[in-house]
């Protein structure tokens, strides 16, 4: 039972404290895949402290359970491992955890079955907008012009992810400004974007009172971004992007004194126009490492009993 309490104690300490750590950082605009996978190991460290912390829970309360999860380990580590005599505390919070584990599961699967649903509307839209030629086979094409008199652009992701692109935006767009947001949305389609906000948008939506699910769905929707801009500048320059995102979003009012919804916009032309040297690549390293160790401590602190034992 210490073990289970340990491995829950630390799920929730790394759920409260690790949003405050990243978000004191003043990197992770500078190097957004970094934090991307910064926040994924934070949260797989959270979860799988749930998970473990459920699976210890539930061998000490049953018989059935501890006789599979320790079935193939040595006489000592199993009795390292004995239960005590809170069994029934243990019954409870192996409940309580794999209640939890199943609704997190229910809500990922709400959230891909909702994407779909949008998928399949959007893509009924397209045809409705954009019909198809004699012989040509829907989602054929990577690129679809609609008409429109509203400049705007988006990646519409799948099986054959597709940009869409009104004729308003074709005539906004400068030089190799489309080529840059063509990019852009290819750097979403390639890094397959689309999961990490669906996962983090169930998480959060499941646990909205767990802060690091909340922080991990806000922090998606930038760094994704934010990734993706650097993916188009660094094939057609941060000034040729900064313009092409000018130029779509410029009549929506997000850059005037009263910004709408997607004030983040002016943040993403200015970190462009006044970009903040990269980190050098012996930090990005340290960094990439620290955080897929950070999964690691949850095991560790399983597995300490058993390794004392073997010892």
């Amino acid at each position: 039972m210490m073990v289970s309490l340990a491995l829950l104690v630390l799920g929730a300490l790394a759920a409260v404290v690790a949003p405050r750590l990243v978000s004191r950082a003043d990197w992770p605009e500078r190097e957004p895949v970094v934090a991307l996978w910064v926040w994924q190991c934070v949260v797989a460290a959270v979860l799988l402290s749930f998970a473990l912390s459920m699976t210890f829970s539930a061998a000490a309360a049953w018989q059935f359970v501890r006789s599979h999860v320790f079935a193939s380990a040595p006489h000592g580590v199993a009795e390292a491992y004995a239960p005590g005599p809170d069994g029934p505390w243990s019954a409870v919070l192996a409940v309580i955890l794999a209640c939890g584990g199943l609704w997190t599961g229910a809500k990922l699967a709400q959230e891909i079955h909702r994407a779909h649903g949008r998928r399949r509307r959007q893509r009924a839209e397209l045809l409705v907008r954009s019909p198809l030629m004699p012989d040509e086979v829907p989602g054929s094409e990577p690129l679809v012009v609609l008409e429109g008199e509203r400049p705007d652009a988006w990646w519409l992701p799948g099986a054959a992810p597709q940009l869409v692109i009104t004729t308003a935006a074709l005539r906004r767009l400068k030089g190799r400004q489309l080529d840059a947001v063509l990019a852009h949305e290819q750097g979403h389609a390639r890094a397959r974007h689309d999961w990490l906000l669906h996962c983090s948008a169930a998480l959060a939506g499941g646990f909205p009172q767990i802060p690091v699910f909340a922080a991990f769905r806000d922090e998606m929707h930038r760094l994704v971004e934010l990734a993706a801009d650097d993916v188009a500048s660094r094939r057609f320059g941060r000034l040729t992007i900064a313009l092409a995102l000018v130029e779509l979003n410029e009549e929506r009012g997000v850059f005037g004194p009263c910004p709408t919804p997607g004030a983040e916009l002016p943040q993403r032309v200015n970190r462009l126009l006044s970009p903040v040297p990269r980190l050098t690549p012996g930090r990005r390293l340290r960094l990439t490492a620290a955080a897929a160790l950070v999964p690691v401590v949850p095991l560790l602190v399983a597995f300490v009993p058993g390794l004392r034992a073997l010892g």
